[in-house]
């Protein structure tokens, strides 16, 4: 691995080393307030410069632990999205009402679940959208490894209640997933869907409703069973 990628992996000596409780807690202090900074300046305008001198450290600080700027928006991305719940974190009650259900319960909280973490949510956009290729390669090995929205839990549960097409390859629906769901709750939140797909009249809640009914009827013809 070399250029971008080789520096989201920690310098050799430190990998064999325990992190000392000391240096842990500045890491954390250190991501902390970085993941806040890339959420108001975005990753192209952020500076590692900024950062250190909001927390009273040296610059090289920060590259001592990270090794570049790359390496530190990369921690702050995987904290952002493993703070958010996973599919199968609904309501018992929601559960019980099957797969699409689950996705109706999520699709409807988005806005809430913004308001809620918007420095979080705004790194996750920032992971998917505003950072180079290389980049954005380590996000998705990550996102593949670590799986941080239990997506593959939640088509098993959906394969398990009978919901889900048994004949189609369960990592093409997870892909199926993981991409339409990902884009269509940034849609309902930026109002950048086509206008054109809904024509029904009435107020904002009314129109997103039928945006969500009209996803998931077409998620459903695609992988339901």
């Amino acid at each position: 691995m070399s250029g971008i990628g080789s520096s989201l992996v920690s310098p050799p000596r430190y990998r064999s080393m325990p992190p000392r409780p000391r240096s842990e807690g500045k890491r954390t202090r250190i991501i902390d307030a970085a993941m806040r900074h890339f959420a108001e300046q975005g990753y192209h305008a952020a500076r590692v410069g900024d950062i250190a001198a909001a927390l009273g450290i040296a610059k090289g600080s920060i590259f001592q632990h990270f090794g570049s700027k790359d390496g530190l928006f990369f921690e702050v991305y995987k904290k952002a999205v493993r703070s958010f719940p996973r599919y199968l974190d609904a309501p018992a009650d929601v559960r019980e009402r099957g797969f699409f259900e689950v996705l109706r319960y999520w699709l409807v909280s988005t806005e809430h679940l913004l308001h809620e973490d918007w420095i979080p949510y705004r790194v996750s956009l920032l992971g998917n959208y505003g950072t180079d290729l290389t980049l954005k390669r380590e996000i998705n090995r990550f996102l593949l490894a670590e799986d941080p929205y239990g997506t593959v839990a939640f088509v098993r549960y959906g394969l398990q209640r009978g919901e889900l097409l048994r004949e189609m390859d369960q990592e093409m629906m997870v892909s199926i997933l993981d991409w339409t769901m990902e884009r269509f709750q940034d849609a309902l939140l930026t109002e950048e869907l086509d206008p054109g797909l809904f024509r029904r009249q009435g107020g904002p809640q009314e129109k997103k409703d039928a945006r969500i009914t009209q996803f998931l009827d077409v998620l459903k013809r695609a992988i339901g069973a």
